[in-house]
């Protein structure tokens, strides 16, 4: 493979959310650049802030973040690290959860809270309008509907321009999608977990961007002489660059957004869009599980 600096995230190609917003399939989370338990501040805030610039300079246009990362730390750092934003850059964040502490996290789905908080994602990101509000977890004591549908409020006052949903069923999303369009569904999917297959087959059916988080997660697939080792080592790579080359082989709508506080991972991730699999080391990748 090439060095890691001289590949960018256009390896991974294209795929335009809403039919009018373009982005490289490969982009960044930003959940790791918080403290522990995903509560507070980070030990490197610095570092924080090297990691959003690099991925920007290696062509990442997708930074995906959450107001309670933190909370609200990783928009912070987006802030200060990219402000003023370039032109092709999204920026994905999400609402309806709170936190009451580390590791501690509780969905609340009322529209007043929804509006609330994307209110302070607008104040806290420093932006006029949010490219894409994902709904972060349904509350079940809210009908779907319901929240969905002050998000739907919310895009026609110009505050919002796409809308998406996480951790959800397809019957959810048909519910949703009853209210207001969705664009991009992001759940937990990965080489070794795929209980969203369903979620992403009716997502590629219906042009929905899926958003795989943990997507780099191996597990014991990637101990001494697996398959997963034996193709890596075949291409020079590490087991995580290529279950990343699996998600963006396994659908073009995928849309992987792994997360790092550390530059040279960074990089990394982002050679690995350049890895491309035979159909022979796909379909055996995929037997795995």
């Amino acid at each position: 493979m090439a060095e890691t600096t001289d590949i960018t995230a256009s390896a991974s190609g294209t795929f335009t959310l809403g039919g009018d917003l373009p982005v490289h399939r490969l982009g960044y989370g930003t959940m790791q650049l918080t403290g522990k338990g995903v509560w507070g501040w980070p030990e490197d805030r610095e570092g924080a802030v090297r990691v959003l610039r690099r991925a920007v300079e290696l062509g990442v246009n997708l930074i995906d973040t959450a107001d309670v990362y933190g909370p609200y730390v990783t928009d912070a750092f987006i802030r200060e690290a990219l402000h003023p934003y370039a032109d092709d850059l999204v920026i994905a964040t999400k609402v309806g959860f709170t936190r009451q502490g580390p590791g501690q996290w509780t969905p609340v789905g009322r529209p007043e809270y929804i509006r609330q908080q994307t209110e302070l994602n607008l104040r806290n990101l420093d932006v006029e309008r949010i490219d894409l509000l994902q709904l972060h977890r349904i509350d079940p004591k809210v009908p779907v509907e319901e929240t969905v549908g002050e998000l739907k409020a919310l895009q026609d006052e110009g505050k919002v321009r796409h809308i998406g949903l996480s951790e959800v069923s397809v019957e959810e999303i048909e519910r949703a999608r009853a209210v207001a369009d969705i664009v991009s569904v992001q759940n937990l999917y990965n080489l070794t977990n795929r209980k969203s297959e369903d979620v992403l087959d009716y997502a590629a059916e219906n042009g929905i961007a899926f958003i795989p988080w943990f997507p780099l997660a191996t597990g014991e697939l990637s101990g001494p002489g697996s398959v997963l080792s034996s193709i890596a080592a075949e291409h020079g790579s590490t087991p995580s660059q290529l279950a990343l080359a699996w998600l963006l082989r396994r659908s073009p709508v995928i849309l992987p957004i792994p997360g790092t506080k550390s530059v040279e991972h960074l990089e990394e991730n982002v050679a690995g869009a350049a890895i491309t699999l035979t159909d022979e080391e796909f379909e055996r990748l995929s037997a795995l599980s």
